[in-house]
């Protein structure tokens, strides 16, 4: 009986720029820095132990250009260790290794199978009784439909297509070499082995159709569990199909419900009490870097929304308390409301309540609007492309989209916990 396993992964981005941790030293923020590499050496060894026939790689090993050789190098290594292992790779370039301008410079163990970019070829196992089909990047904007192109499945071996692909745009992800679920599925192959949309999905089973996801989450769009999957076959027929979890960061968007509390120490408290469980219940001993939301109506909102920087600091020094390198926070959003309803305050009789009226209906003053328009849009226009397709703050977000309205009533909440904050 013909049995063998092999693993599937992609979307690896070795070395990926990490943002934010600028100006951040410590064991918590060098894991992060080293992540990508790290998770990658866990595959490998993972392949080793697991005695794998063979590893394919979906697309995105890099992360566009290297900054130097070592990125390559550092593969190189890894390649090294599968052919010492008598394990073949399969890869295929996707949209952030065409970027690369050196990645095709670099000699591989002849262990290594790159699929060529100006046409699809199958290479072939013969001893396995196995045909994998596939076609890299020539340039990052794919926008062809590749897979009318793709061989037809060679009867009796077990075909694997190996395809870089948007879906349709899933996940917000750019819609690259862009196909249907229902031509993979007509293909006629056994598995197709997709990269591109970072987080895993099963899409189909039998034939399956399968996003791995990527290999290490990278920032906090990108949170729970990654890694590979281990696909185990028999007699052409997959048996089952684990996910092997090599991130050695793990990524959580933790929301804190703060409401009643009064005063600062008790919202720290819960703050902390929330990331202890996290710490049991998520991280499953890795490193857990998380965003905390605060939610809830509390008599504190003012003071918080004023002291967001000195809140960061204080719940990053709850963080360190449970060791060097067991959690990192990455930012505290303050999603809170306050106790006091706003429209009490556009009731009251004093400057306080008259600065409210006034501002109640700034949103809708043209004039207010149009200068508004006059001194943000400049600014705007100077900001880098990179950073305005990045930007997570509200008010700076519709300051970019120009939704002036908007902005005008992010600033109002801001304006106002500055004028009734107290130090709690």
């Amino acid at each position: 009986m013909t049995s063998f396993r092999f693993i599937h992964t992609a979307d690896i981005h070795l070395d990926s720029p990490l943002k934010g941790l600028a100006g951040y030293e410590g064991p918590a923020v060098e894991r992060i820095r080293t992540a990508t590499r790290q998770a990658f050496d866990n595959l490998i060894g993972e392949a080793i132990a697991q005695e794998v026939s063979f590893v394919v790689i979906a697309g995105d090993l890099y992360d566009g250009d290297w900054r130097d050789y070592n990125t390559g190098l550092f593969f190189a290594r890894q390649m090294g260790r599968l052919a010492e292992a008598e394990i073949p790779a399969f890869v295929l370039h996707g949209n952030h290794d065409a970027e690369s301008q050196i990645t095709r410079r670099l000699n591989l163990p002849e262990s290594v199978n790159v699929f060529p970019a100006r046409k699809p070829e199958t290479f072939t196992l013969k001893g396995l009784g196995v045909a994998l089909h596939g076609q890299s990047f020539r340039q990052r904007d794919v926008v062809d439909n590749l897979v009318p192109a793709y061989p037809e499945p060679v009867s009796g071996v077990f075909n694997i297509g190996v395809l870089h692909t948007g879906m349709g745009g899933m996940g917000g992800h750019l819609n690259y070499a862009p196909c249907s679920l229902g031509e993979l599925v007509a293909k006629g192959y056994d598995y197709w082995a997709l990269g591109h949309v970072h987080q895993g999905n099963i899409l189909n089973h039998n034939p399956h159709v399968v996003f791995p996801g990527n290999l290490q989450g990278r920032h906090i769009r990108e949170t729970g569990p990654k890694g590979a999957y281990l696909v185990s076959v028999e007699e052409n027929e997959i048996i089952d199909l684990d996910l092997l979890q090599t991130d050695v960061v793990r990524w959580i968007h933790l929301q804190v419900n703060i409401g009643g509390c009064d005063r600062n120490a008790e919202a720290l408290e819960r703050i902390q009490n929330a990331i202890e469980k996290a710490i049991a219940s998520t991280a499953d001993g890795r490193l857990l870097a998380c965003r905390i939301e605060l939610t809830g109506h509390t008599g504190i909102h003012d003071y918080l929304v004023v002291s967001i920087e000195h809140l960061l600091a204080e719940v990053r020094a709850i963080a360190l308390g449970f060791g060097d390198a067991v959690v990192w926070v990455e930012r505290v959003v303050v999603g809170t409301e306050p106790v006091v309803d706003p429209a009490v305050l556009t009731m009251r009789e004093d400057a306080m309540g008259e600065l409210c009226r006034m501002l109640k209906d700034a949103a809708a003053d043209t004039e207010l609007i149009g200068q508004v328009e006059a001194d943000v849009s400049e600014f705007v226009r100077k900001l880098p492309s990179e950073v305005r397709r990045e930007i997570e703050d509200p008010a700076l977000k519709a300051a970019v989209q120009g939704d002036y309205p908007s902005l005008i009533t992010y600033v109002q909440g801001f304006l106002k916990a500055h004028l009734t904050s107290q130090r709690f």
